[in-house]
């Protein structure tokens, strides 16, 4: 059982796995652009939930989220279906792969095999495209891998029905129905305005008050928790940027992508010369990671490191402040 599926890397897994499969249905939509429209871009921050012993930190919205208003906004229809035991799952999987329909699969990462054990750690919304089987194995296109790869029976069940946090529990979706006439400008201006208001949201822990929180914190960690503690939290938030999606550089790379195209379809010149801060912000981010990364490897010979991060972080936080007032403006 296969399918004539074509493998598209991508920086994100769902939007990756968004994106390929629409393209096989045949709506032709970027990485960038799905990101957009979905909303991809957020930041929030979670001190009573705790991830791997430290609060959880969040660049995206919930898993689902992002495919789920990009099919919202564009008229798209997706099912989905959980499922409460692995006999009933592979059933509908290659039920789906008999009628040549590629499926998208909510898997945790710990048990992939073909991850390198650096990235296998306890999270439960990675997402993939099973698109074949032969024999006892499963075709996987994962679109933050170069090439496709293989699951057997029991690895793909396995991560189907990882336990914890965000348990996927066999979760698979596809589109249905794909309209023939898409208005991308109304979805284009509807998302943009969307993702303006979450990350200005007058919320604390939410958005750039939510950068600006986590700043203040940095600050206190040292003496609050003690050196040891404050590095594994440094790390986790590494971890949520870099190493989880892509969160912080690479979402804002992702997004300032989504505003070039976006320029180009609403002819709107602003978007483009708005990319260009995005992108630079992005860079931002990736400094910030790449300090704090040594701060918690113990590499850092710089004087007064958790005040320096703060301040790295709150530049950051205000650049936002100011470009999503003026992205909000722009549309």
């Amino acid at each position: 059982m296969t399918t004539d599926f074509t493998h598209h890397q991508a920086a994100h897994c769902e939007n990756g796995v968004a994106s390929n499969l629409l393209k096989h249905n045949g709506l032709n939509i970027s990485e960038p652009m799905v990101f957009g429209i979905g909303s991809g871009l957020f930041f929030v921050y979670l001190p009573f939930i705790k991830v791997n012993h430290a609060p959880a930190f969040s660049y995206r919205p919930m898993p689902g989220a992002i495919f789920s208003r990009l099919a919202k906004r564009l008229g798209l229809k997706i099912k989905r279906q959980k499922f409460s035991g692995s006999q009933a799952a592979q059933k509908a999987l290659d039920d789906n792969l008999k009628n040549n329909i590629p499926s998208g699969l909510q898997v945790g990462v710990y048990n992939l095999t073909y991850f390198p054990d650096d990235y296998r750690f306890h999270f439960n919304a990675h997402n993939l495209v099973v698109y074949g089987k032969t024999g006892n194995d499963y075709l996987i296109s994962d679109p933050v891998m170069e090439t496709t790869t293989t699951l057997t029976t029991e690895e793909l069940d396995r991560v189907r029905f990882a336990k914890g946090a965000f348990a996927p529990k066999g979760q698979m979706y596809y589109p249905i129905d794909i309209p023939k006439d898409i208005d991308f400008k109304k979805a284009i201006n509807k998302a943009i305005k969307a993702t303006c208001r979450d990350m200005l949201a007058p919320v604390p822990i939410v958005g750039v008050w939510g950068i600006k929180y986590v700043a203040k914190q940095i600050r206190k960690w040292p003496v609050k928790l003690g050196v040891r503690k404050a590095n594994h939290y440094l790390a986790q938030i590494v971890r949520m940027q870099e190493e989880i999606g892509t969160g912080g550089g690479g979402f804002r790379f992702i997004y300032g992508a989504f505003l070039q195209e976006a320029s180009v379809i609403l002819d709107n010149p602003q978007l483009k010369e708005l990319s260009f801060e995005m992108t630079a912000i992005g860079d931002l981010w990736r400094d910030f990671a790449v300090e704090a990364a040594r701060v918690y490897k113990k590499r850092s010979s710089k004087p007064d490191v958790y005040n320096m991060l703060a301040d790295m972080l709150t530049d950051i936080a205000n650049r936002e402040e100011q470009f999503f007032k003026q992205l909000r403006k722009a549309v």
